[in-house]
């Protein structure tokens, strides 16, 4: 019988739930900190105990995971904890593509990617000196949001900076994203496309709680103007969000372009479950 394994993080419960459902046997490699807590879970069969989630990696990990005929879900954990060298070295067969995990790390080529895909996109910054707007500043990979934040030119990108820097937040040395601020609704579109059915499934939409920068509408103008610290943007949850029924021939329409793109671009494609990131402007564009 094959087992899915997946990472004891991020949807991981989500993911083994709907694999015992399925009448699949489930393991999660689990960190040791997190042993207590996985262990209330009775539709997770088996799980294997690691200090450190890169020992995935290591053969007596995969040699469990190839006695079970197990199928390993990727989800952003493995993208934040591991190189995409090492995400590709993996031998314990991987759902979906792990090769286009490569480009899920890195913004330049997720960009090329989008703009393959015709998405419209807010424009990139290549320089902190060409900023002139507002802008939002992101980290590489899966960073969860923790590190990213808003500058509205030179001045105050290198402040910040060199505030989170000191903070032990970001490192010196760290390749960071500058991108034009686009206001409006967050949404982040999910689908399912299955190669076997050529067949693009819509699931649903949903929006990020993060901290603190919800938190500061409730603090006054005055408070905030005298406070010196940098918003995060730590995601905390997720909720979900019925969008109008006018917006789903375009959320469509997205997908599939998507979809025909990462053919093209990374084969054999974008198999499986994705996810597209956007804000909703005034106009419902």
């Amino acid at each position: 019988m094959t087992s899915i394994a997946t990472l004891g993080s991020h949807c991981s419960l989500q993911v083994l739930k709907g694999a015992k459902d399925e009448g699949l046997k489930t393991i999660l490699v689990c960190e040791q900190k997190r042993e207590k807590l996985y262990k209330r879970f009775p539709f997770i069969d088996e799980l294997i105990i690691v200090d450190s989630f890169k020992e995935v990696l290591d053969q007596k990990c995969q040699s469990i995971l190839e006695e079970n005929n197990a199928v390993l879900i990727p989800h952003g954990t493995l993208v934040a904890q591991m190189s995409s060298e090492e995400i590709e070295s993996i031998k314990t067969p991987v759902f979906g593509n792990k090769w286009i995990l490569r480009w899920e790390s890195d913004r330049e080529m997720k960009e090329k990617l989008m703009r393959e895909a015709k998405l419209p996109m807010p424009e990139p910054v290549t320089e902190p000196s060409q900023i002139e707007k507002l802008v939002i500043v992101k980290r590489q990979g899966a960073a969860g949001g923790k590190g990213y934040f808003m500058a509205a030119n030179e001045e105050d990108y290198n402040n910040k900076r060199n505030q989170l820097i000191s903070e032990g937040i970001i490192s010196k040395d760290e390749t960071l994203y500058i991108q034009e601020y686009a206001a409006g609704v967050l949404a982040y579109l999910t689908f399912f496309y299955s190669p076997l059915k050529e067949e693009l499934e819509f699931f649903g939409v949903d929006q990020r709680h993060e901290s603190d920068i919800e938190g500061l509408g409730r603090i006054p103008a005055e408070q905030q103007m005298k406070s010196n610290k940098v918003p995060s943007f730590n995601v905390i949850g997720n909720s979900p969000l019925v969008l109008r029924e006018s917006l789903l021939d375009e959320v469509y329409k997205m997908g599939e372009n998507f979809v025909e793109a990462a053919k093209r671009i990374v084969s054999p494609g974008m198999n499986g479950p994705f996810c597209i990131e956007g804000v909703y402007d005034e106009n419902a564009k």
